[in-house]
């Protein structure tokens, strides 16, 4: 039924966009939010007989129309307009979280990814680190002494220059905060992006032993209110170290000891396991008699550790002599994997049920993806339930044939494919895996910027330059 003094139905709105006319429905503005200028929009009197003027592109204006009506956006919407032209927009008018909904990756499959973009800082291309935001895919990148942030979209953001002439370790330990290390300054450093300020710094010092100075961060992790880092003295003294979240300052220490040997060095990798309420530290060395290193669980409220293993070990292990060249924690199954220096085989081990060799092996039955020796130069990260492995410079993954939680793994479970093709695997060594927002970025050696990887039926979206 019309209202008999516009000539325009009570439910719908004419608007008249950049000099184009729309006819749409109040309950489509509305879709874009109780706080959207569109919903306000659809609060005007309906006898009001002039559409509503707005000075805006009427093309983008028609492709975030059909996203309010159908969830997602035409076809043609990303080969017309960029992202960041449909997010501005989207800006503009308040509907941004509908856009992000529509433009996010579909969940990561890795047999069925590809890589869709490449990330390159304006300068400094190579990158010496990066972080990424598994809420909404967003990464922060260190490049020399930089820290460049992309957002959700990929969009350059926003560039920091820190006081460090080169980062070697990045962890956002805040919205707008970062947790930043350099190989070659002692501290841990953090940054607010909000305001590009120095905002603290932790230091590792022991009023009772002078030889504690000047110490250097391997690695960083961090869990709801804490923050974990590894600390490296001169002397090859190192700790684990917790630093609040709320003051930035170090509240304890987990542990201390000194690195003489392969079993004691600075663990350069820590996560926090949240449902086990353990911190995950492991630490590779190579060297002229192949590679040795440790894993070890840490409970941070006793200080102890609560299970440990070292490679090459005491000689009752099934696979003594092949000790692992890296290794991740598979937060959601929670499990352990290492890729095998010498037969490059996938180990992997239950944390819940963790003994002196817990390890099962992984085989495939492929004949045509049997390992063919030698995982020195292998990375492993764990994402989505998937096992990620670079060799050299193909990438392959690994996923569990049975899903279901009571089925037993052996070294049957998990199927391996390859992820790249052929000329991808050409483009260098990979030195860095890590997923965040149903994305994989790849960093290679001495090749300038990241790969995004998504499944393949978003590999036609925007390169970022």
């Amino acid at each position: 039924m019309e209202d008999r003094n516009s000539g325009v139905a009570p439910d719908r709105i004419k608007l008249n966009v950049g000099g184009k006319l729309f006819e749409t429905t109040l309950s489509t503005l509305r879709t874009g939010g109780p706080d959207s200028l569109l919903a306000a929009l659809s609060n005007r009197p309906a006898n009001d007989t002039v559409p509503v003027f707005i000075d805006r592109d009427p093309e983008i204006f028609s492709a975030l129309l059909y996203l309010l009506r159908s969830s997602h956006l035409p076809s043609a919407a990303l080969r017309r307009f960029t992202k960041q032209e449909l997010a501005d927009e989207a800006s503009y008018y308040g509907i941004e979280t509908q856009l992000k909904s529509a433009l996010l990756p579909v969940p990561l499959t890795g047999i069925d990814a590809s890589i869709v973009s490449t990330i390159k800082p304006a300068s400094d291309g190579v990158v010496s680190t990066f972080t990424t935001c598994d809420a909404d895919g967003s990464v922060w990148i260190a490049h020399g002494g930089q820290i460049s942030v992309y957002d959700w979209n990929l969009t350059h953001s926003g560039t920091v220059r820190t006081h460090l002439d080169y980062i070697t370790g990045i962890c956002r330990v805040r919205p707008d905060i970062a947790a930043v290390a350099s190989d070659v300054v002692p501290g841990l450093h953090f940054y607010n992006f909000s305001n590009s300020r120095h905002v603290g710094s932790a230091q590792w010092t022991d009023p009772d032993d002078p030889r504690i100075y000047k110490a250097r961060v391997a690695a960083i992790a961090d869990s709801a209110e804490s923050i974990y880092a590894s600390y490296d003295c001169h002397h090859r003294e190192n700790s684990v170290l917790v630093i609040d979240k709320s003051t930035l300052k170090i509240s304890s220490e987990i542990f201390r000891q000194p690195g003489s040997s392969s079993k004691s060095v600075v663990p350069t990798k820590l996560k926090y396991v949240e449902n086990l309420g353990v911190v995950f530290g492991s630490a590779v060395s190579s060297g002229a008699f192949g590679y040795s290193g440790y894993i070890r669980l840490w409970d941070p409220r006793s200080k102890t550790v609560v299970w440990e293993t070292n490679e090459p070990g005491s000689g009752r292990s099934s696979r003594f002599g092949d000790p692992f060249a890296d290794v991740d924690v598979e937060l959601e199954g929670s499990s352990i994997f290492k890729v095998c220096s010498k037969s490059g085989d996938l180990g992997m081990a239950d944390l819940r049920n963790l003994s002196e060799d817990p390890w099962v092996y992984l085989n495939d039955n492929n004949p045509s993806l049997r390992n063919m020796g030698g995982g020195g130069d292998g990375v492993v990260h764990c994402y989505r339930k998937q096992v990620f492995v670079g060799r050299e410079g193909g990438l392959e993954v690994w996923r569990r044939a049975d899903e279901s939680e009571e089925s037993t793994v052996n070294e049957g479970s998990y199927r391996r494919n390859y992820v790249d093709k052929e000329e991808d695997s050409k483009r260098g060594v990979i030195k860095r895996i890590e997923g965040g927002g149903d994305r994989l970025f790849v960093t290679r050696e001495n090749v300038e910027g990241i790969e995004v990887w998504q499944s393949s039926n978003l590999s036609g979206a925007i390169s970022v330059l």
